[in-house]
């Protein structure tokens, strides 16, 4: 006679145990029953959360093209969030790269970075005529994955059983083992009419609630981690909560990451959502103050070295180019102010004599200079590779 399944519940969804040893998780769906509701230090944390992001909003119209701004958290978040899944490349690495890279080549971790961004951007370029979707979340994961392998699926929901702990853990010893492959379509579905549903959930819960939600139904056999946390952004800018993709909590979640997992972990096992509610706008009302600091420092930086290089030729030029892209040669000095090479080397030794500018790569030729003070209020330093220079 055959062993049923037995099945474990509770409030957000049930573990179901398979016949081969394992339990799969498969959560209840959305929204969660009964309904949550934002009370006492929930709803003081919520409204700080939204001022925090009305904020930002505010003092990104401080700068002279915020655009700029967005551009480089771009590559901060791609950074970041990669990093949680084990990557090691840098924000100087990947900007090197972009400066440098036919010359440096590139490593399969600052590959996944540059994937990163590039899905980022066409998530954010297609949210302007396509609706948060499966589509659109298909064909993110596939931008996302380039290259990773046809084995991964790139694009394309599981067709079999995936699961999370330590390397070389197995479906009897992961610490958490999402829902079976049969069961993802359907979850999948129902996530996204929960992120089309009017009812009057504030849309920071709902978002929240929509990223533990994809992240415990882990669709997709690799990724999932990432294309999660750009969900966020995604949904906060479709919803037009933020008027520029400039809250990422990538960041957030690498300080606080094993919090960040045990937060989603108790949801799942002890219906814990307030604890996880509480982790996420914290990290909501964190992460847009110190955008909005960092904005503000960003103007009074680049009004300093407006003055600076006022009298430089190509100065201004060559400085709103570095907001863009941080890591620069002298040849794309040369072409930003269309002048001579040897101008352009003039003007590069003068920002380097002043501060601006400083050499990461140690090399003779085909050097590359960073805007080192511009990194450095993004949390970046480009010398550390190089010790004998980080203290300069």
């Amino acid at each position: 006679m055959t062993e049923e399944p037995t099945i474990t519940s509770n409030p957000v969804g049930v573990y179901i145990a398979q016949l081969t040893g394992y339990r799969a998780f498969v959560p209840a769906d959305l929204p969660p029953k009964p309904p949550l509701q934002l009370a006492g230090d929930l709803l003081m944390l919520h409204s700080a959360a939204d001022r925090a992001i009305g904020r930002l909003d505010a003092a990104t119209q401080l700068l002279p093209n915020p655009d700029l701004f967005v551009a480089m958290y771009v590559r901060r978040e791609a950074v970041y969030s990669s990093q949680i899944e084990g990557t090691q490349a840098s924000l100087t690495d990947l900007l090197e790269y972009e400066a440098d890279g036919a010359a440096k080549g590139t490593s399969s971790d600052v590959k996944d970075v540059v994937n990163y961004v590039a899905a980022l951007d066409y998530g954010l370029d297609r949210l302007k005529t396509l609706p948060l979707s499966l589509r659109l979340i298909k064909e993110i994961h596939a931008v996302l994955l380039d290259g990773a392998g046809a084995h991964l699926e790139p694009g394309e929901f599981r067709r079999s059983q995936n699961w999370i702990g330590p390397g070389g853990c197995t479906l009897a010893t992961a610490s958490f083992v999402p829902p079976p492959p049969h069961e993802v379509m359907r979850l999948m579905g129902n996530l996204e009419l929960f992120l089309h549903d009017e009812s009057p959930i504030p849309p920071l819960l709902r978002c929240a609630i929509a990223h533990v939600q994809f992240e415990t139904i882990h669709p997709f056999l690799d990724g999932n981690g990432r294309v999660g946390r750009l969900l966020i952004t995604f949904w906060l800018c479709w919803k037009t909560i933020l008027a520029r993709p400039l809250l990422y909590l990538s960041d957030y979640f690498k300080r606080n990451r094993s919090e960040y997992y045990d937060r989603l972990q108790a949801v799942r096992d002890q219906g814990d959502w307030n604890g996880w509610l509480r982790f996420f706008l914290e990290g909501v009302r964190t992460v847009s103050a110190e955008a909005s600091d960092t904005a503000r420092k960003i103007h009074e930086m680049r009004e300093h070295h407006r003055a600076l290089l006022a009298d430089e030729t190509g100065g201004p030029a060559v400085l709103d180019r570095l907001f863009a892209r941080p890591m620069v040669t002298v040849n794309q000095v040369r072409d930003t102010i269309g002048m001579t090479y040897p101008v352009a080397a003039d003007l590069v030794k003068f920002m380097e004599a002043n501060g601006l500018l400083v050499e990461t790569t140690g090399r003779a030729r085909n050097r590359v200079f960073a805007y080192r003070p511009y990194l450095a209020l993004l949390g970046e330093d480009p010398l550390l590779r190089r010790p004998e220079m980080a203290e300069g």
